[in-house]
């Protein structure tokens, strides 16, 4: 691996926050879920409304669906989310009194959570080692060489090679903050893109 990569991911975002807001493993994992096809700000701006009556999923059982689904319209696939969400919590109250499980195979035994989701939960609610990989992060690590995997379970693999176990945390989080501000799908302008141009230049 160039060694610019880490260099530059630590200049610009040395210490960079979950950008999903959230008080606990529980609303964070409701976060992630949430944020599937769709951005971190409109998840944000809905999240304060769902835990307002709590942060536990009993109280969103004590919600119900209907409720829930009015509030997850902004979102995309709010009726599908809504649904998982009602089930995921049943599982949560009457198999582990209302914790989230600490393993990502049980984890993605709960309704609406895949691999990426599970492992932002594991690394970012427990501290367990994991890389999860986003679309925007499998985009760059083909962009810099990192990986030609055409798959994201495949990218995860290469980049845990590349990265020291201890920072998975962080360069997770500075990839997608810098594929956000510097290097787009669309739109991608590699003088605009310190990374790329210097590894162009390399």
């Amino acid at each position: 691996m160039n060694p610019l990569i880490p260099l530059v991911l630590d200049q610009l975002f040395p210490d960079p926050p979950i950008p999903l807001k959230h008080t606990n493993s529980f609303s964070l994992l409701i976060a992630v879920l949430l944020s599937a096809q769709c951005t971190d700000l409109k998840v944000n701006e809905v999240t304060p409304i769902l835990f307002a009556g709590g942060d536990h999923p009993q109280n969103l059982l004590d919600m119900g669906l209907e409720k829930i689904e009015s509030i997850l319209k902004p979102l995309g696939l709010y009726k599908t989310k809504a649904k998982n969400i009602v089930k995921l919590c049943e599982i949560l109250v009457c198999n582990y009194q209302g914790r989230i499980p600490q393993t990502l195979e049980a984890l993605k035994q709960l309704p609406g959570v895949g691999h990426k989701t599970a492992s932002c939960v594991l690394i970012q609610a427990f501290k367990e080692p994991a890389f999860p990989v986003d679309t925007h992060i499998h985009r760059l690590a083909k962009r810099w060489g990192l990986s030609l995997a055409r798959t994201v379970e495949e990218t995860e693999k290469d980049l845990k090679k590349h990265f020291s176990k201890d920072t998975w945390a962080k360069r997770h989080l500075q990839i997608i903050y810098y594929a956000r501000a510097f290097c787009p799908a669309r739109g991608h302008d590699i003088q605009k893109c310190p990374l790329c141009l210097a590894l162009s230049l390399n």
